[in-house]
């Protein structure tokens, strides 16, 4: 990979401060066509990005035949999402001068904050990447993206950026609104650059954190929107181990081994009761075959991550083997919830990878006070039977995780209007979604009207509602 050079990123970054006046005044149908554009572009080289992208990582052609749809489907999801129009949250009180103290006409709405800094992921080559979410819905909005390459796909990530902004170019988007640095020098002078004024990530928490830690201490701070580590809590109820031990067994085996385990909504600690169905069960399906991490990093925080497991007296492991010196296997191992709570902090941190720990638990109503003691999740996932009272749990799990599931298993994230892939700290930096329409969110800020002539306010703010959008109008919503 060829890192970026200073005087580089200097130019990229003044492209895309002058692109802003442009893609902020562009109308939600133009960005829309550049959206578009992009999955269409992408889309009709899908066959050569796959091949590229099975080379760098190895995660097999469905997979990634598979990603690059998500991919699109975002892009397009974003398209529909400023079409519609509610992401302005436009909102209008007229004024009352006969009010104590008089109301002033005051209108407000959500505006693009700037030049947005993009971080690519690892694990997602694609729907992370260059051309991911974040960068969907950053442009969405009418925020120019720079997006700093991840050294895991180095080959496909120019390749990608050259689709986009070839695509980008062909829609009539304005020069600078797109581009692509390399080198981890690159990413810190990137978040650091006053053009940019917001920036998000995907990776580990000690990455993220410390550009968080860069973002914030800038003469002018700027949001950082991060997506971090997640443990994805299991509580499989004892009925429910009874009534679908086996069944549950394979779901969670291959959710856990889905990807060699490298995904951030991993179910990485499953609390089964004692003796249960599903570890009896779980055994029969866990793989034998390697899978290389997709980088050097992964592979060993995964291989401290397992020696820190089995330094734990009473860690034992339950299914699959331990790797010689070669690559990674899949691997469960197991505690009492006893000594869980005891070496809790050992114990639930993430081990990014093929492995995951389940907790026995003796009695259902020891859970709350354990969960209770665990960071942040993206997500947290209940099994359970209809009969079942599962108030205490999921009290605590929601106040943890920012999605809660009742049936099947976290990995696999819908791209949708209403999901929301984040959650406490140190699953994310903000209570925003990287993922589903409210993302666009992150890179907005509110401005408000007060007393504006008609012919100064923005199109969707103006009363006769000309862009025929959702609003809020005198404390009633009004749709269009």
């Amino acid at each position: 990979m060829t890192d970026s050079t200073p005087a580089e990123l200097d130019r990229l970054a003044t492209a895309a401060a002058a692109a802003f006046a442009a893609t902020a005044a562009s109308t939600d149908a133009e960005r829309a066509a550049w959206l578009r554009a992009v999955a269409t572009e992408l889309d009709a080289h899908a066959h050569e990005l796959v091949a590229i992208a099975d080379g760098e990582t190895a995660l097999g052609e469905t997979r990634l035949r598979g990603e690059v749809a998500r991919t699109t489907g975002q892009l397009r999801l974003f398209a529909d999402v400023v079409e519609e129009g509610s992401y302005l949250e436009a909102v209008i009180d007229h004024a009352v001068p006969d009010a104590a103290p008089p109301r002033p006409d005051l209108r407000r709405m959500l505006r693009p904050v700037g030049p947005v800094a993009v971080f690519a992921a690892s694990n997602f080559p694609f729907a992370f990447s260059v051309a991911g979410g974040d960068t969907a819905s950053a442009l969405a909005v009418g925020c120019p993206v720079i997006v700093k390459a991840h050294p895991g796909h180095p080959e496909l990530s120019r390749r990608v950026a050259s689709l986009v902004s070839q695509a980008l170019a062909g829609a009539g988007a304005p020069d600078g609104v797109f581009a692509l640095v390399e080198g981890r020098e690159a990413g810190v002078a990137l978040i650091e650059h006053p053009a940019i004024a917001a920036g998000s990530f995907t990776g580990s928490v000690a990455g993220g954190r410390a550009l968080a830690d860069r973002a914030a201490a800038r003469p002018s701070p700027i949001p950082f929107f991060g997506e971090l580590g997640s443990i994805n809590p299991v509580v499989v109820t004892e009925a429910a181990d009874a009534a679908r031990g086996a069944a549950l067994a394979q779901g969670l085996a291959g959710s856990f081994q889905l990807g060699a385990g490298q995904f951030c909504t991993k179910p990485g600690i499953v609390f089964v009761p004692d003796g249960s169905a599903l570890e009896s069960a779980l055994p029969a399906h866990v793989g034998s075959a390697p899978h290389r991490l997709l980088t050097d990093a992964i592979d060993r925080g995964f291989r401290a991550g397992l020696a820190h497991l089995a330094a734990v007296p009473g860690a034992e492991v339950v299914a699959g083997r331990a790797a010689d010196d070669g690559i990674p296997q899949p691997l469960v191992y197991a505690v009492d919830l006893d000594t869980f709570a005891t070496h809790l902090e050992t114990l639930s941190a993430e081990v990014f990878g093929p492995v995951t720990l389940l907790v026995r638990y003796g009695s259902a109503a020891d859970l709350p006070a354990v969960l209770a003691r665990l960071e942040g999740s993206l997500t947290a996932t209940i099994h359970a039977e209809d009969a079942d009272d599962v108030t205490p749990v999921l009290d605590v799990l929601a106040a943890r995780a920012g999605r809660v599931l009742f049936a099947g298993w976290p990995t696999g994230v819908a791209v949708t209007w209403s999901q929301h892939h984040g959650g406490p700290w140190p699953s994310t930096t903000s209570q925003h979604t990287s993922v589903g329409a409210t993302a666009a969110r992150r890179f907005q800020r509110p401005i408000a009207y007060q007393d504006a002539p008609e012919r100064v306010l923005p199109a969707a703010l103006r009363e006769g509602n000309p862009l025929s959008i959702p609003r809020r109008v005198d404390g009633a919503l009004r749709l269009p």
